[in-house]
């Protein structure tokens, strides 16, 4: 089959991460919205990357390692997509578990600072939305606030509670940027800067984040995300074509009611970039 005529999804997350399906029902959905080339990654976990492989296998859907891996880098939070490695590293697999250990005590630094705001119970309230007890996130955090009565929806709390820049925030001090490209490329994938569209840098800043990128060994930048507006994504392209990145599509897909873009719904990469998956086939 043709690469360029495939539905290709490399982002998006279950309930072992932040999203509200199990990795079999992602797989699913992935398949009947006509994806054929499909990647599962939850933040800094692989655990369910073994039963959203097998789901895939008996769809006829091929599957692509990953996980989305927390970065700390010039005092903000980036997140690095690992694609095609393998999941039994142990270096990597040790590497993801020292980067969640540090969020059960921030989750409940998280639910002390909105008590203070006057929505008591967050804390007691996000950890039964968590599927996996190490993973509990502002997303948790931000689901139970609408539940509650005390935001319309997710993005609305993360707006005025929970963003990098609100007072709910609790700022964590994650992987390294070398750590986190290292661990990819020692198991054998291809490291790709998550949806750098969200990202607040200065010009001087993502010039510094792209460089030392290409330096340790990054290779891909998401282009067409669905956090991306479609200036974003064109912003991006050029990007891709001035370093040499290769380009990445992916939904960053975690529920049908919460997310910018579904399953395999995103437009094409253009056609002139070299997509990430350029050997795969």
């Amino acid at each position: 089959m043709d690469p360029t005529a495939l539905n290709i999804d490399l982002h998006c997350h279950s309930t072992v991460s932040d999203g509200i399906m199990p990795p079999a029902e992602v797989a699913r959905r992935a398949h009947a919205n006509g994806v054929d080339v499909w990647a599962l990654t939850d933040h800094d976990e692989v655990g369910g990357l073994a039963e959203a492989q097998a789901t895939a296998r008996e769809l006829g859907m091929r599957f692509v390692t990953g996980s989305e891996i927390s970065v700390t880098w010039c005092g903000q939070t980036v997140h690095i997509v690992g694609l095609g490695f393998d999941a039994s590293n142990a270096t990597l697999v040790n590497g993801l578990r020292r980067t969640r250990a540090g969020r059960a005590e921030r989750a409940r630094r998280m639910g002390d600072r909105l008590a203070e705001m006057g929505m008591p119970g967050a804390y007691e309230g996000a950890i039964p939305l968590a599927g996996n007890p190490e993973l509990v996130s502002r997303t948790h955090f931000a689901r139970y606030l609408v539940q509650a009565g005390y935001c319309p929806d997710v993005q609305t709390v993360f707006n005025k509670f929970l963003g990098d820049d609100c007072p709910g925030h609790v700022p964590m001090q994650w992987a390294t940027l070398s750590d986190a490209v290292g661990w990819i490329r020692g198991a054998g994938g291809r490291a790709v800067i998550a949806h750098p569209g969200r990202y607040k840098y200065s010009i001087l800043q993502f010039q510094a984040l792209f460089d030392e990128f290409l330096q340790l060994g990054g290779e891909g930048i998401e282009v067409v995300t669905g956090s991306h507006t479609p200036d974003e994504a064109r912003h991006y392209a050029g990007v891709a074509r001035r370093y040499g990145f290769l380009a990445s599509r992916g939904s960053d897909f975690h529920s049908p009611t919460e997310s910018k873009a579904d399953l395999g719904a995103l437009p094409p990469l253009p056609d002139d970039l070299k997509p990430v998956w350029h050997d795969w086939f």
